[in-house]
């Protein structure tokens, strides 16, 4: 049974990322609450996922969940924060965005400054009392879904300014079925990004277990 001194969780946007996010916490026998701009999204993913997923519009996600993973674009969350700043106040946000475009090459490229991250530039952006962590943004979709809940684990990285997410952080994580990594402030966020170094579409290459990760860092 899940214990009650856990965070509750809801995942804001129901697309590739969110859909594999909501799976594997079910699978991890993590409740989840379930938002999606369309809120058929939502009832068709519970349906497809169980009891565990429990579907509601994003205004009351927002209200009942103490962790919003923000499953969204980069741009779509800068636009959510301001937004929903007056719902925000004791919420932690959870960023795994990568901040890229589509180029004209069939690749991708980044559409903020080359020494910039998503991470930093959203935590100037937090609405009063709102806590920011990055995270769940490292691997692919395909190797977010294929690795996960395996043993030996491998590993999500994490960045954030406050110690006091940690513990939520590292349960979200370990309930995702990965190990969690911290590897500091939000100002490292940008090695967990894609092209980062800690990015499976960056110098790593590949999701890796403890040991690889360590080596790393």
């Amino acid at each position: 049974m899940q214990s009650e001194q856990k965070a509750k969780v809801a995942i804001i946007g129901l697309g590739n990322l969110g859909k594999v996010l909501a799976s594997n916490l079910t699978v991890g026998n993590r409740e989840v609450i379930i938002a999606d701009t369309i809120f058929a999204k939502a009832t068709d993913l519970s349906n497809q996922l169980g009891r565990l997923a429990v579907p509601m519009d994003v205004a009351d996600a927002i209200e009942q969940a103490d962790i919003l993973v923000l499953a969204i674009h980069f741009l779509s969350i800068k636009e959510f924060l301001l937004e929903h700043a007056a719902s925000l106040d004791g919420k932690t946000i959870i960023d795994p965005s990568n901040p890229i475009a589509p180029d004209e090459k069939g690749g991708f490229v980044k559409i903020i400054g080359e020494n910039e991250s998503s991470g930093q530039i959203l935590s100037t952006m937090l609405p009063l009392g709102t806590k920011l962590a990055k995270a769940l943004g490292t691997l692919g979709v395909a190797s977010l879904s294929s690795t996960a809940h395996q043993r030996p684990a491998f590993v999500q990285f994490f960045a954030t300014n406050d110690e006091s997410l940690h513990a939520d952080i590292e349960d979200l994580i370990r309930d995702n079925g990965f190990e969690p990594v911290l590897i500091g402030g939000l100002d490292q966020s940008i090695r967990m990004e894609v092209f980062g170094d800690l990015n499976e579409f960056g110098a790593i290459g590949k999701a890796v277990n403890v040991e690889e990760a360590k080596a790393k860092l």
